[in-house]
């Protein structure tokens, strides 16, 4: 089953109950407003006892009544709540009803990385009296509705002589509408007693103010954060981290449904941060900076089997394509299918397996507990441009070293283990230049991009070496038809004329990028 989704972009309006909705059509753009639609809702959100989710700004819930009955998860707003004029924006994800206390897995996968092992169960019922007035444009498009909505919210597991809350509120959303209605919109609504909501959520108001949860940190954004190019070092880290730390908590689902891309992006997200948590090291205690980069390498390694047998299939599938119809081409794709397709199944099963582990939920809460709670040293307040800068120019002294060594090295294994190592030196440059970016700017930047070069370049000759490999794996099977193995060593000859073209093209991109390579970098 499939979840449906959209983004949900709504104000969230406190009103008193002798308030009356205003002439909505005066509002520009509005050409006629509908007749108002009442419907009585009941919503049962749920949530852990610490109320994890809620921490988070996530909601989950089960509702009906209404045209949008079902199972609701909403995703973190990607704008801060109460900002003004500036609405929310929340992707929402919608599945049917089914059963009232079981969650869809399609829902509880997208939150297990915040959830980490812990059930969910009700926490507040809200039941609302919702009227709604549809605004039409002048070519009869559904701009927004208002929501009118009478609330009573009662919490599942409060006080036994609590009293359910009641309140009214306005919700304008938009449907198809643009976001410069919100303007006008605020002041109409304003006049007629409205005042921006002070909660994000109806839960939140139920729930009168949630504690944050595990690992939660305050809502900065960068810059706040990075106070300007004259942010400290620890600072310009934990930016960078935290961002990479988002992208890692916002794949893992991808990975779960097994979605294009997710191991892939999953896996740049923990090869960034631990590329900057070595290159950046010496600020920080020893111990807890190595557990972590022990832990991340482990979780390197789990992703990499399924992405690697991806890539190689992907790969290798190409110049199947190529070969001319036969038996023996056929047979061929046979081998690589199920050699390639079979690591990548059990490559994707250990994963699988990884995710749902207490290990992997502890790195979670030791990457948030990294970023709120830094075990730095006293150089950690160096000046970020003067500590980026000095890191950026090792990690491309180490690049060169490495380039110089595989220039020297033996053809054959050891080469190719020499420009393997290239890619990777080229790679943590890369992302440590990505991070001295937020306080050096541009230059960074062009250094970034010259790294990335070189590493895509060699990401394609180690993709030729790996093909080789397995083909010269499947060519050595005993009693091997003669058609087969023709198309098999066809297939090898390919991988050899990529390898040259890519290392080719390396020593351009080489060439052309030194002056960008030098010490003094930035």
């Amino acid at each position: 089953m499939k979840a449906s989704q959209g983004i949900e972009i709504e104000k969230k309006y406190d009103v008193g109950d002798d308030a009356t909705v205003p002439a909505l059509a005066e509002l520009p753009g509005v050409a006629r407003v509908g007749n108002p639609h009442t419907a009585e809702l009941e919503a049962v959100y749920f949530d852990t006892d610490r109320h994890t989710l809620a921490s988070r700004r996530i909601t989950l819930r089960r509702r009906t009544g209404g045209i949008d009955a079902g199972w609701h998860l909403k995703l973190p707003p990607e704008a801060p709540a109460g900002s003004g004029t500036e609405p929310q924006q929340r992707r929402e994800l919608h599945a049917p009803l089914g059963q009232p206390g079981v969650v869809p897995d399609i829902l509880i996968a997208r939150v297990q990385a915040h959830l980490r092992g812990t059930e969910v169960a009700p926490v507040v019922r809200l039941e609302t009296r919702r009227t709604t007035y549809a605004l039409y444009g002048e070519d009869g498009g559904h701009l927004a509705d208002l929501a009118d909505d009478q609330v009573e919210a009662t919490r599942l597991h409060g006080p036994a002589d609590e009293q359910p809350q009641r309140w009214r509120e306005w919700e304008l959303e938009l449907v198809d509408g643009g976001p410069e209605l919100f303007g006008p919109a605020e002041e109409l609504l304003a006049a007629a007693g409205a005042r921006p909501a002070g909660h994000a959520s109806k839960l939140a108001r139920a729930l009168g103010g949630v504690s944050k949860g595990r690992g939660e940190q305050k809502e900065e954004s960068p810059a706040a954060l990075m106070a300007g190019k004259k942010a400290p070092a620890a600072a310009v880290v934990t930016v960078y981290v935290a961002e990479q730390l988002r992208q890692l908590l916002a794949e893992d689902a991808a990975v779960r449904l097994e979605e294009p891309e997710g191991v892939h992006d999953m896996r740049s997200a923990v090869r960034r941060i631990r590329s900057v948590l070595a290159a950046y090291r010496k600020l920080y205690r020893a111990v807890p900076v190595r557990r972590l980069r022990d832990e991340l390498h482990w979780l390197g390694l789990l992703l990499g089997e399924p992405r690697d047998a991806e890539v190689l299939l992907g790969h290798l599938r190409a110049h199947l394509d190529e070969l001319p119809p036969g038996e023996g081409a056929d047979a061929a794709r046979e081998q690589v299918e199920r050699k390639a397709g079979a690591a990548f199944d059990a490559g994707y099963r250990r994963l699988q397996e990884a995710l749902q582990s207490g290990r992997y939920f502890r790195l979670l809460d030791d990457l948030e507990g990294f970023c709120s709670r830094p075990p730095v040293l006293s150089q950690a307040v160096a000046p970020g441009r003067t500590i980026t800068t000095k890191v950026v120019e090792k990690s491309a002294r180490r690049l060169r070293r490495s380039q110089k060594a595989a220039a020297h090295a033996r053809r054959g294994i050891a080469h190719e283990n020499a420009l393997h190592q290239v890619r990777k030196d080229a790679k943590r440059l890369r992302h440590v230049a990505e991070s001295a970016g937020l306080v050096r700017g541009k230059r960074a930047r062009k250094v970034a991009k010259a790294a990335h070069q070189q590493q895509k370049i060699l990401g394609d000759y180690h993709d030729a070496v790996i093909a080789r490999n397995l083909l010269q794996t499947l060519e050595a099977g005993h009693g091997l038809p003669e058609t087969t193995a023709e198309a098999l060593a066809v297939l090898r000859a390919r991988q050899a004329e990529l390898m040259d073209a890519a290392e080719a093209k390396y020593r351009k991109a080489r060439k052309k990028s030194r002056d960008q390579l030098l010490p003094r970098v930035i």
